[in-house]
């Protein structure tokens, strides 16, 4: 006889990698299906749950919406992709809207790391001592106007100062 392991709430959050309360309601909006229950109430899950809150958690941390997910929950892992080419076409969607965001956040370091290259070497102490400071006064740094070049380097909502919409 093979018995199923089965896990409480809290070694399943562990495992998943998410809170008690997450799971709860994952249960509440139906994104998982009812938990059994011990004769005390206590919920009891499976290696299956585990495996779709750990997928549940993938898709959330690429900015997928729970509602988007839904519909990927319904397909066993060892599905044919090409029965169901609406998923399909929505993953791919999906990726091509990461793959921008990280193009424009790479635009975003880059153009941070040529400003942190630039006052590297901006020194108002050369000998690096404190003595004779009153003489020499740090210069103040001198505004630079930021070139449409450099502009390029945020997104169109920076630029109107808003907050991308992740």
């Amino acid at each position: 006889m093979n018995a199923e392991m089965t896990f409480t709430i809290k070694q399943t959050a562990e495992q998943a990698g998410i809170s008690v309360d997450t799971i709860r309601y994952y249960e509440k909006i139906a994104l998982l299906p009812r938990a059994d229950r011990q004769d005390n109430g206590h919920r009891l899950y499976r290696m299956k749950d585990i495996d779709t809150i750990r997928l549940i958690s993938c898709l959330k941390k690429t900015g997928m919406p729970l509602e988007e997910i839904r519909p990927f929950l319904a397909v066993s892992a060892n599905s044919d992709p090409g029965e169901y080419p609406e998923l399909v076409d929505r993953i791919k969607s999906h990726r091509e809207h990461i793959v921008s965001q990280i193009a424009s956040l790479q635009q975003v370091v880059d153009f941070i790391d040529i400003k942190l290259a630039e006052g590297k070497y901006r020194q108002d102490c050369p000998n690096g001592s404190q003595a004779g400071m009153g003489e020499n006064k740090p210069r103040e740094p001198k505004s630079k106007s930021v070139s449409p070049a450099e502009m390029g380097y945020f997104p169109v909502s920076a630029k109107a100062g808003k907050s991308p919409a992740f």
